[in-house]
Order: C-alpha cells, then structure tokens, then sequence
C-alpha cells in the first residue's frame, strides 16, 4: 500500500487485566507486522514500542477484562477516543479466566492474603468490555490469532466488516478429516458448543477442545451436558467444563448452573 503515513487508518492495541497472550498473537507475526505497518499507523501499541494511550484513533483493539475503578474510567475515555472498538480475546469478550473470582467473594480472598485489604482497588465482578461501553466487533480465543486481527484489519480497509465466526469447532474438525473424540473414543469434548477460530487444534492433536473461542452460535448446551452424564462426568465435573476460560458468557453460566453440584 502506497499510501503517506497521514492517509493510513490510526490503530491502537490496549491491554486491561489479562496475560498479554492476544497482544503476542500480533507481536508473533515477525516480519508481516511491519508489512502491516506499511497498511496502518500504529499509535499506541506499548509491547511493540508505540506509545500514546489517549489518541484519537480508527480503529482500537483491546485485550483484557474489567477489574478495578480504574479500568473502567479508562475503557470510557477509550470508547470516547476511537471510531470503532474492537474487544480481542476471551478476557475482553467474556471477564477470562479471572471471571471465576465472580463465583466467590473476592474480597474475602483479598482479606486472606493482604493485611489491608481496604486498600485492593477492584470491583466486584469481572467483566467483558460490553458489560460498560459500546463494542462494534468481538474477536473470540484465548489468545486469538493473528489471523483474526489482520483479517479484521484487511476488511476494515476494503470498508466492510468481516464474518462472525460463530460456526462450531465440530465443523473445523470435519474440513480436516479429524475423527471425533467424543464419539470415537469418548473423550469429553466442548468442541459441539464451542465456536471455530483455532482450527481445531486440540481435536487436531488427540485431546478433547476445552472451550477458549468461547460459545458457538445457537449451542446445545443441555445435549452435551446429557452427553457428558453418559460418560459418567459428575455434575461438578460437568460445570467445570463450562466454568473454564470463558465462564462467564451467558451460555456457559447458564449450562454450569445447570449442570448441579457444589463446584464453584
């Protein structure tokens, strides 16, 4: 792209409380990041050098959830300072792995560990992106892929808005002529509630898809819950299959609570 460097779109990559991983899906790219520098201007981007976190951007991706006062008066002035927002990742898109805290009483944990707890900035909940501003896209994995963004990217400098792929992972695994572990070796698989993205890579390897691209369009949550009671799972183990990295998106909460037992 010949463009001057005033005529490319503005980007901003953002991180809140996660583990970086969906920044180091961009960071991994190597060499084709700085060809896809020649396409945008990344303003703000801290892990790759960039910094400027309240510029005026086209499009800003953000990784992490909602955890303290301080996160949340930041996502606004974010929301205020981009055309588009887009939330990257299962911690963006659903509270992550840190949504667990949710099930409990955090503070009480806090008052275990810290002698002031009073002191600990963080809100009761953790929570996506879309719990507090508006989202224009999600991008769902954990971590996503490089592939997302660029696409996400490529499609934003055509002028269109690319494809929610909500398909499921069962999907993925039959394009690549993977036999399923669920039905061929009864492997407890999340593969069927799950949507596609990572090219079924588990599945791909032997094991059994544990959910990180979050739920799939419409999910059968209550057929593979009976499906995992046939296999002898016990209800906690059952729940612990949907409270996993995206356990609070609604399907998932809903098919955990659901599925009985103690486990929290």
């Amino acid at each position: 792209m010949s463009a001057n460097k005033s005529a490319k779109p503005k980007v901003a990559v953002h991180k809140f409380s996660s583990c970086d991983g969906c920044q180091l899906a961009l960071l991994d790219m190597g060499p084709a990041l700085l060809d896809l520098a020649e396409q945008v201007d990344f303003v703000h981007f801290a892990e790759a050098g960039p910094f400027d976190d309240q510029a005026r951007v086209d499009l800003a991706f953000v990784e992490g959830s909602i955890a303290t006062s301080e996160d949340l008066a930041r996502i606004r002035l974010i929301r205020e300072n981009s055309k588009m927002l887009i939330a990257i990742g299962a911690c963006a898109t659903s509270g992550g792995i840190q949504a667990l805290r949710n099930y409990a009483n955090g503070m009480q944990w806090a008052a275990q560990i810290y002698p002031q707890p009073e002191h600990i900035d963080s809100l009761p909940q953790s929570t996506p992106l879309s719990a507090h501003v508006k989202v224009d896209f999600e991008l769902w994995g954990c971590p996503v892929n490089s592939t997302q963004i660029v696409g996400f990217i490529n499609n934003f400098l055509l002028g269109v808005l690319p494809r929610d792929n909500a398909d499921k992972v069962c999907t993925e695994c039959k394009r690549r002529r993977l036999p399923c572990v669920l039905v061929s070796r009864g492997i407890p698989c999340m593969g069927p509630v799950t949507r596609a993205g990572c090219g079924a890579l588990c599945p791909g390897l032997g094991r059994d898809c544990y959910g990180c691209y979050g739920p799939a369009e419409n999910p059968n949550t209550d057929s593979l819950t009976a499906q995992f009671r046939r296999l002898g799972l016990s209800p906690d183990d059952i729940a612990r299959r949907f409270k996993n990295v995206n356990n609070f998106s609604p399907a998932f909460r809903e098919a955990a609570a659901k599925a009985g037992g103690t486990h929290d």
